[in-house]
């Protein structure tokens, strides 16, 4: 079992977690926290609804109800993490068929391709996550810092660490799975060979022949008549 792959299947399923629980949420961005606590209200928005809250703990969401109102960067991001979340989906089946720990994926040479595979298909997950992030993360910062820009103004949220720290988790094990070919190339598995049961005679048999000459005597010299007289 090598311990490359496992710490690649490590980062690289952890990644897939933190996308899907980016894509999910609906930290993406949030409103600035106001200096008082009693008419504190926010705004968290997502890619996929908008909450408000406010200081005495009650939520409201809805949902984007059309996708044709939706502004483009939104529907960008959406695709790139959906994206992301396939491919980390198919680079996790991947892995595991090309651990050398499994029984699966056929010899050592297949499964060396299907882990590079795997390693290829994480590091493109990893890419789109990161494009999708970073691309909502740029509306809001030019947003943000545009004096001209006179609607409500958004800060950077939770989801969007998320899903750069998953991309990043992906990315690393991606790397590691495409590195773990030549560790497969080097430690092939071990075979062992089963050559039958060994008869006590034939020890014996192997035991007086390394000493000497082993000589055989005839069982019916052995018991003679003329032993018994």
């Amino acid at each position: 079992m090598s311990r490359l792959q496992i710490s690649a299947l490590v980062f690289g399923v952890g990644g897939f977690g933190a996308l899907v629980a980016a894509t999910t949420s609906n930290e993406w961005k949030v409103t600035t926290r106001a200096s008082s606590v009693i008419t504190a209200t926010w705004v968290y928005q997502g890619l996929w609804m908008n909450c408000a809250g406010n200081a005495l703990g009650s939520f409201h969401c809805r949902p984007h109800f059309t996708i044709f109102k939706v502004e483009g960067y939104i529907q960008a991001c959406r695709g790139l993490m959906i994206a992301a979340v396939s491919l980390g989906f198919f680079g996790s089946i991947f892995a595991l068929f090309g651990m050398k720990c499994t029984k699966v994926g056929g010899s050592d040479k297949a499964k060396a391709k299907i882990a590079c595979l795997a390693g290829i298909v994480f590091i493109l997950s990893g890419l789109c996550s990161m494009t999708g992030c970073s691309l909502y993360a740029n509306k809001i910062t030019t947003e943000f810092f545009d004096p001209l820009y006179v609607e409500q103004k958004y800060e950077l949220g939770a989801a969007l660490f998320i899903g750069w720290a998953g991309a990043s988790l992906c990315i690393i094990g991606g790397v590691i799975f495409c590195f773990s070919i030549s560790d497969n190339s080097k430690t092939p598995r071990m075979g062992y060979a089963y050559n039958g049961p060994t008869s006590v005679m034939s020890s014996r048999t192997k035991y007086h022949g390394g000493e000497g000459d082993f000589k055989t005597t005839n069982p019916s010299k052995q018991f003679d008549k003329n032993a018994y007289v």
